[in-house]
């Protein structure tokens, strides 16, 4: 890989690892200023949205081989997300304050910055054990969090208010279903396309991990 690329690489993800701290801290901070978990998309929304947006370029460096993650997985995770949040959460204004957004943010948050540290430091081979190690645990945790009180109930409370105000009704005219069928059934296939991230993140994990005590040893 070419020193530019690299230097490309590095910038990029250290500029995605700021955002996800700045919105990490904006979250806490109306939680801890407010003792409510309703500010989180009031306090860091907007610039979730655009980090979130941004990451497309992730499903372009898999499929131009930049890096070895491919487009599948890449691409499955960011158009869930984004999907979530600009088809829901942000034209919903109903569901903005509920519990499920401080969730989501929280999980996506953490992971994120240790995510895309481990990623800027690792682009010179200087990312410590650490941090490798929280990459590939922390997200036992967070993932699951991030979806089931967080993502999939956040759509579940969404879809009276998608009812109620046909939401896209004019782009679905012309389709034999609904938006709101489409998110139902999105609900319903959602926790087996994550288990396919989430198991692929343990193989990852028996990968990484396993190299560093073959080493060790």
């Amino acid at each position: 890989m070419s020193q530019l690329l690299k230097l490309y690489l590095f910038a990029y993800n250290s500029l995605q690892a700021f955002g996800w701290t700045v919105s990490l801290v904006r979250i806490l901070t109306s939680f801890i200023a407010t003792n409510s978990v309703n500010g989180a998309y009031a306090s860091a929304g907007d610039l979730i949205c655009l980090l979130q947006t941004c990451a497309f370029l992730e499903v372009v460096h898999g499929a131009i081989g930049i890096v070895p993650s491919g487009v599948l997985f890449p691409l499955m995770q960011w158009s869930g997300r984004t999907h979530f949040l600009l088809a829901i959460v942000r034209q919903i204004h109903e569901v903005q304050e509920v519990p499920a957004v401080f969730i989501t943010f929280f999980a996506w948050s953490l992971t994120e910055v240790i995510r895309y540290s481990h990623y800027a430091l690792n682009i010179f081979g200087g990312c410590p054990f650490w941090l490798t190690y929280l990459r590939y645990t922390t997200f036992i945790v967070l993932y699951p969090m991030g979806l089931a009180p967080g993502e999939m109930w956040l759509m579940y409370q969404a879809l009276q208010f998608i009812k109620e105000k046909n939401l896209y009704g004019d782009f679905f005219a012309n389709l034999p279903f609904s938006y709101y069928s489409f998110v139902t059934v999105v609900l319903l296939i959602y926790p087996f396309l994550w288990l396919n991230l989430y198991l692929h993140l343990f193989k990852q994990r028996r990968s990484k991990l396993g190299k560093h005590h073959k080493k060790k040893n």
